[in-house]
């Protein structure tokens, strides 16, 4: 399932806005952030990038017309890949990054066709297959504006085991990407929490985008708080309603007390980019145009690609702060509006 794009992403209205910003809550426990945002390591080049986290079946179900109760409404159904981690991988290849997807299927067709599309994608996969436990499958309910309802059976997602991770997975990565899901229950959350420990003993940087209210929110405002302070991610990526959630009212600039980078996405209204670095504070707004989108699944999926993949290229090619977190906006805007512009192919199962 993908983070919610609203009513989609377009092509770009560059608007700067730099200005000091002063977090206003309290710091959580046991946060270990860095003190400046991290700047790539290692040769130029394509980035390597490792994402954990769901590979599963979206059955999209988009009615012609508004649903009535006891009859029948025309409409159109697929079976697609989908999973925010298994989004936010394939763009990443598709920019050129060298990409891997760690993740868990059943032992079925469904899950033999999922690995086989991912690795269509340039995907290399790191995928476990559960036996006795059918691959994740996802009801994505479609409105006329393009929103989605989702009715996850998530299935294997959800065991992948810590003990499959291998040390040899995160060599040479320069960051680790997971969606909340990632970090939740057992044994998924343990396998999120040790792959960011072998991330961060590789010197990568670790990426967390909060996916979704209902899961990040289960346990309450205080373990929400909690989750993203333990995991002390270099980068966070939010709706504006996931901001809303956390932060329970506290100025959006409050997200830099969990991370050195926070970006809020706000679908057609563009991206808020907050950053700090020792005493430096930055906040700026990138503007899109709207794009009208039947299926607005994945778009936040692929602006985190898009963004990941400029903001590591930029900062490699030595440019400053401001300039990078700007150009990573503008790619990740673009690249949901090619999600957004690309109808997702069916799936042959079986």
């Amino acid at each position: 399932m993908g983070t919610c794009a609203r009513h989609g992403f377009g092509h770009c209205r560059r608007e700067r806005r730099y200005a000091p910003i002063m977090p206003s809550i309290g710091r959580p426990a046991r946060l270990r952030r860095p003190s400046r945002p991290v700047v790539p390591t290692g040769r130029p080049g394509p980035p390597r990038i490792v994402v954990l986290g769901d590979l599963v079946l979206d059955v999209v179900v988009a009615p012609a017309r508004p649903l009535e109760a006891g009859t029948d409404v025309a409409g159109r159904i697929a079976f697609v890949q989908g999973g925010s981690a298994a989004n936010a991988a394939r763009w990443m290849a598709r920019l050129g990054a060298r990409t891997s997807l760690i993740s868990a299927v059943g032992r079925d067709a469904t899950g033999r066709a999922l690995v086989d599309a991912i690795r269509g994608d340039g995907v290399t996969t790191r995928v476990a297959r559960i036996a006795g436990t059918p691959t994740g499958r996802i009801a994505v309910l479609v409105g006329p504006d393009g929103e989605r309802t989702f009715v996850p059976d998530r299935g294997a997602a959800d065991l992948l085991d810590p003990a499959r991770l291998k040390r040899a997975w995160f060599a040479g990565a320069q960051a680790l990407h997971l969606p909340v899901y990632s970090l939740l229950g057992s044994p998924l959350g343990d396998a999120g929490r040790r792959a960011i420990e072998l991330a961060r003993d590789a010197g990568a940087a670790i990426s967390v985008d909060l996916a979704s209210i209902g899961p990040l929110m289960a346990r309450g405002r205080r373990a929400a708080h909690d989750l993203v302070a333990g995991t002390a991610p270099d980068i966070l990526f939010a709706t504006g309603s996931e901001t809303e959630a956390l932060l329970a009212g506290a100025p959006v600039e409050s997200l830099l007390e969990f991370a050195a980078i926070a970006v809020v996405k706000r679908g057609p209204k563009g991206a808020t980019v907050l950053a700090r670095a020792g005493t430096e504070r930055l906040r700026f707004e990138v503007a899109t145009t709207p794009l009208p989108a039947v299926d607005t699944t994945g778009a936040g999926d692929a602006f985190d690609a898009g963004f990941l993949v400029g903001w590591f290229a930029g900062r490699t090619a030595g440019r400053s702060l401001p300039v990078a977190l700007h150009r990573a906006a503008l790619i990740g805007h673009r690249t949901a509006a090619r999600q957004l512009a690309s109808p997702r192919s069916e799936l042959t199962l079986g």
